[in-house]
């Protein structure tokens, strides 16, 4: 390769060449050869297809949450992300890719967030603390926030806005953190939640989570919901904590169809419901699936978008699974199933060549992979 013509090219006939591609033909591009991948990740070319204000360089993605193992050390135990890669998938042309994050100069990384390009890691600080670590796997850049106890990496869910505005959220407190601050420290507010918040999401300007606030013997799901205000004056306070419990006297017994329901930002204004529908509510055995159904936060009425077929319904009969997505993709996982089921929105379909053995339980998130979003 070195005595290959295409090394006496000059760097601009590559800028040119390479900077009319779109992202996903980029990526590809990138894993031909060294030569390839040092320019298309080069400051020069970033900077030059950033004033390409036509091309197309967002990607929609699926990204896994790889399995973390528990090691207990005497009075405590920690998390040992043994990745250094961040694996996504291209739903539109099936087709799994790998991003290296070693450049994160961090211990235990594990992926847990997305939002505008950028991806948001717990991770071990040097000094043992927990840290979350904002970057763009694409252009290598990344940028910590303020140290966190271990307790928040272990409890809280990690939520981001369409602001790149950041919670962290648990059943009694909640984390706000903007890089607009001018104190640039995280702000603690309380949240007073009936029980842990199950599967929370950001959709405009508020917070949606579901809640137990049955017995121990028997759950009982009902919807909760908390705004957040605008950053217009960093005085004032930032997160509204009287949550709301959304209650319609026309939905009924809509949360009790379902078996541990968890909810997805849908496309727009919409927020689903995922869960497996109960036994005492199919007329019979084949009727039992995994339902979504769709809230509509304008008319707050609800509809059944869809349900899993009952051909591929048969591989999670008997499994646990994990749901994950936003937008118009569900995506599920189930343990020893080997590859993945999607909706788009418009059909099922399998996503095969799951990486690992197939044996693996995977969490996930969309992923908006975009070559201009800096930290």
């Amino acid at each position: 390769m070195e005595d290959s013509p295409i090394n006496r090219l000059p760097e601009d006939s590559f800028h040119q060449i390479f900077s009319s591609l779109s992202l996903r033909q980029i990526m590809i591009c990138r894993s031909v050869c060294k030569l390839f991948n040092q320019i298309l990740t080069s400051s020069s070319f970033m900077y030059l297809i950033s004033t390409r204000s036509h091309l197309n360089l967002n990607l929609n993605l699926l990204a896994l949450r790889p399995s973390h193992h528990h090691h207990h050390n005497h009075n405590h135990s920690r998390h040992v992300s043994v990745s250094t890669s961040l694996h996504v998938c291209d739903p539109d042309q099936n087709q799994w890719l790998r991003f290296n994050i070693d450049f994160l100069p961090f211990r235990s990384l594990h992926p847990v967030a997305s939002s505008l390009g950028l991806v948001y890691f717990w991770a071990d600080s040097p000094d043992s603390n927990k840290s979350l670590i904002v970057c763009n796997p694409l252009t290598r850049q990344y940028r910590v926030l303020p140290h966190l106890g271990s307790a928040w990496s272990r409890h809280g869910s990690v939520l981001v806005d369409s602001r790149n505005r950041i919670m962290v959220l648990t059943e009694l407190s909640a984390l706000y953190f903007s890089f607009s601050q001018k104190t640039q420290q995280w702000l603690k507010f309380s949240s007073n939640l009936p029980s842990k918040p199950r599967s929370p999401i950001v959709v405009s300007n508020s917070v949606f989570a579901l809640c137990d606030v049955g017995s121990p013997w028997r759950s009982k799901w009902k919807l909760f919901s908390c705004a957040v205000k605008n950053m217009l004056n960093l005085n004032l306070n930032v997160m509204n904590n009287n949550w709301e419990c959304l209650e319609r006297h026309e939905w009924g017994n809509i949360f009790d169809i379902m078996k541990r329901p968890r909810l997805i930002r849908g496309n727009g204004n919409k927020i689903l419901m995922i869960g497996r529908l109960k036994s005492s509510y199919s007329l019979n055995q084949s009727c039992l699936t995994i339902l979504i159904l769709s809230l509509d936060l304008e008319t707050m009425e609800w509809e059944e978008a869809t349900r899993m077929p009952e051909e591929m319904h048969w591989w999670f009969q008997d499994s646990k699974f994990k749901v994950f997505g936003g937008g118009n993709m569900v995506c599920f996982s189930g343990k020893k199933v080997g590859k993945l089921a999607l909706w788009d929105c418009s059909e099922w379909r399998w996503i095969d060549g799951v990486p690992g053995n197939g044996d693996e339980l995977f969490r996930g998130f969309m992923f908006e992979a975009r070559l201009t979003a800096v930290p």
